[in-house]
């Protein structure tokens, strides 16, 4: 009976705890710089999406009043022409030519109906050119903000390329990933903050609404392995409710290299997650010696200690 506990332990590999984070293959340093760099790309991400959305808006918005600038405007040069053609009427020719009171009385009306229309179609005019003003300056507004959005998420490629290196990784890719349920997002398309409030449901924790919804929809995708979320102490996300690590094993986490199905199972996990990373609001993702950011793609990341810190034996997933 020993003798087979003693084989099957040394078969499977011993297991492990949820991996340490201070052995997640990262110094505080480079986990401080990985969160600055991938929220400051995301928080970008989603201005310049906004800023497009409205350019887009007032472009259409443009399009109506330059269309009742042109109807104003032919309205006024009829008016012109009109008057140009007939004379205008004042107060001196309606004294000299009325040959009766009553008639006074008819061409007085008469003048100050014209005056009413005439400066009616000159106000509508004034407010449409107005308008069309407000709305290119409104545009011009949007085209300097998208520039600047493009340049803080140049700035922040190159704070990722500076930690973790210019060359790229070969990346997990898998074109059958599902589509994940997006998360809530706030109306100009930015993340909503979350504190750490939600029942963890892999420990006695905590964690984000954020993360509780990507667990859920993982879980829903397929990947209903041994995951642990909620970690006290330590730096990252983790003590904040906005991490996840996915053993690539089925009931536990391994001191050794995830292999075969329990690679294949990292590879298409890490993937689905990538694939899905502006729906569900993610920060990063590490699995077998890459970390994929959303402004650099997958890159080499080398832990140091064993399977834990190499992210060879779980994918870790970091939440906005």
């Amino acid at each position: 009976m020993v003798l087979g506990l003693l084989l099957a332990w040394v078969a499977t590999g011993p297991a492990a705890a949820a991996p340490n984070t201070d052995d997640e293959g990262a110094s505080k340093t480079l986990r401080v710089q990985l969160e600055a760099a991938n929220k400051g790309h995301i928080e970008a991400k989603a201005k310049l999406a906004n800023s497009k959305k409205r350019q887009l808006e007032l472009n259409l918005q443009l399009q109506k009043v330059e269309e009742d600038l042109a109807v104003t405007g032919g309205e006024v040069a009829a008016l012109a022409a009109e008057s140009y053609r007939v004379g205008r009427l004042t107060p001196i020719n309606l004294m000299l030519n009325s040959a009766s009171p009553n008639e006074f009385l008819q061409r007085a009306s008469g003048l100050e109906l014209l005056a009413q229309r005439d400066g009616s179609a000159m106000r509508r005019l004034t407010e449409a050119r107005e308008e069309v003003t407000r709305t290119k300056a409104a545009i011009d507004n949007e085209v300097r903000e998208q520039a600047k959005q493009v340049a803080v998420m140049a700035a922040k490629k190159k704070d990722l390329e500076k930690a973790l290196g210019i060359g790229q990784a070969g990346g997990f890719v898998n074109a059958d990933s599902p589509l994940a349920q997006p998360a809530p997002r706030n109306s100009d398309g930015s993340w909503p903050s979350e504190r750490c409030i939600v029942n963890d449901p892999t420990t006695s924790g905590c964690i984000t609404a954020r993360t509780l919804h990507a667990y859920n929809q993982a879980r829903a995708a397929g990947f209903k392995r041994y995951t642990s979320c909620k970690r006290s102490g330590g730096g990252g996300e983790h003590p904040k409710g906005r991490a996840c690590d996915f053993s690539s094993a089925e009931t536990t986490f391994l001191n050794s290299d995830a292999v075969g199905d329990d690679r294949t199972y990292g590879n298409n996990l890490a993937a689905y997650l990538v694939k899905n990373a502006d729906r569900l609001g993610v920060l990063y993702v590490i699995w077998y010696r890459q970390i994929w950011s959303p402004g650099s793609g997958w890159k080499s990341y080398s832990g140091s200690g064993g399977a834990a810190a190499e992210h060879t034996n779980h994918v870790h997933l970091s939440m906005i």
